[in-house]
């Protein structure tokens, strides 16, 4: 571990602007320092154990042994599947996917051209009977929208999810009886309706048996991803089955864009050239006046005022607007279009956004991870998509959660062969309270 963080990166650790980093500083809460060797403002690894959330950077604690591959075969399936990106880190992990459905037409073929032999399955998922797959899959995924039910001051049960995606999450979850479910979405849901859509998506897997494990917001640089993204998971683990599940182990090192664009610790090579947008005359030349890691703030006041227009006068940092990525940082979080004003994401050289291989690289996907249909849905379907390599970090987390179970299922019955589900129980759903 190294001893000392920029300004930037503890920003990125912990979750908030370099602005209260500065009114930190002032105050004595917590206080940069000048580097020994090159006098940047720099804080010492010492002072930022203090703060729960990022306490593991400086843990030696071993991490978890990982589950030989080929060791056991644990199946999964995925619902709103999108460009793959959960759906090859679960594979690298060592799940045999057996369906994928979405309802995409060119997320659809981006999956097929990628793995002929997976089972993708294009359409409404409401069309689709999953009676089949009981007792045939381990591992239940979906990345459900995380709209709002009607409560009505109840407690919240499976009947009363219908007309949401979240209900057509839970009703392949009742057919299907995993040992394990996985809900994954925007960080955002933490406070959807005050918390009550979480609460409520809680309340209905509860019903059909299943155990929620607290949900927890994982932040992708702390697995393997050069982004700033955040996805908050939700596990379920089927009650009869006696499950433990562990959370993945952060990675104590970050990547940066240049990790993500360059040869080095992620990639063999530079990203390969490909097509990419570009940015209409005027706003080229407002971005080529904003140097890296900067944004509008960075233009001439009058600059500011005609770009911004009645936003200049809002409050808020707007730190994603005529924003100029740095090489040394990890990327902001990408969007679904790559030249957003909201959301800017501009190459650090290059007055242009980023290109599709470019995105792709930012999410970990390899190289060779071919994207089907037009540039905007290229874009968007990458932009969708969960990083492959926190896909695979908690592939490895949910394998050994199941590897621990086969190996409790050998002890009880040594003819039990690890990928065939023992005779499932019944789940009664509680009576109404």
């Amino acid at each position: 571990m190294k001893d000392f963080f920029s300004i930037s990166e503890v920003a990125d650790l912990l979750s908030i602007s370099k602005e209260t980093l500065r009114r930190w500083d002032k105050s004595g809460k917590l206080v940069a320092v000048r580097h020994p060797i090159n006098n940047y403002r720099v804080y010492r690894a010492r002072d930022l154990k203090q703060f729960e959330k990022i306490g593991f950077m400086f843990e030696d604690a071993p991490e978890p042994p990982p589950v030989a591959p080929g060791a056991y075969l644990f199946r999964s399936m995925e619902l709103f599947a999108g460009a793959g990106g959960l759906a090859l880190g679960l594979e690298r992990a060592g799940f045999d996917v057996q369906l994928l459905n979405e309802i995409d037409h060119n997320a659809c073929a981006t999956l097929r051209l990628n793995r002929p032999l997976w089972n993708v399955v294009e359409g409404d998922v409401s069309a689709l009977d999953f009676t089949a797959y009981r007792g045939k899959v381990e591992l239940l995924t979906g990345g459900f929208p995380c709209q709002a039910f009607s409560y009505a001051g109840k407690r919240l049960g499976f009947e009363d999810a219908r007309g949401t995606l979240f209900y057509e999450f839970a009703r392949a979850v009742k057919e299907v009886q995993p040992l394990v479910c996985v809900g994954e979405n925007v960080r955002g849901l933490i406070s959807h309706e005050s918390g009550r859509t979480l609460d409520g998506m809680i309340s209905v897997l509860d019903e059909l048996g299943y155990d929620i494990v607290p949900p927890r917001i994982l932040k992708a640089i702390f697995h393997r991803v050069p982004q700033k993204r955040e996805r908050l998971f939700l596990v379920g683990l089927r009650r009869d089955a006696g499950l433990q599940f562990g959370w993945p182990h952060p990675h104590k090192e970050i990547y940066s864009l240049r990790d993500a664009l360059k040869k080095g610790r992620l990639f063999k090579t530079d990203t390969p050239v490909s097509p990419g947008q570009a940015y209409p005359k005027h706003k080229r030349h407002i971005m080529a006046l904003i140097p890296p890691g900067g944004y509008w703030r960075d233009l001439p006041v009058e600059l500011q005022k005609s770009y911004m227009k009645g936003s200049f006068h809002l409050d808020g940092g707007k730190t994603g607007m005529a924003r100029r990525i740095s090489w040394d940082e990890p990327c902001l979080t990408l969007t679904c279009a790559p030249a957003q004003k909201q959301t800017e994401r501009c190459h650090p050289d290059e007055t242009r956004p980023f290109t599709v291989r470019e995105y792709a690289r930012i999410q970990t996907f390899p190289d060779d991870w071919q994207f089907a249909g037009s540039l905007t849905s290229q874009y968007k379907q990458i932009g969708n998509a969960v990083p492959v390599n926190l896909a695979e970090e908690m592939g490895k987390a949910l394998m050994a959660t199941l590897a621990e179970y086969a190996r409790r299922q050998t002890r009880s019955d040594p003819g039990f062969t690890p990928g065939r589900l023992p005779a499932q129980q019944t789940v009664t759903a509680p009576a109404p309270t």
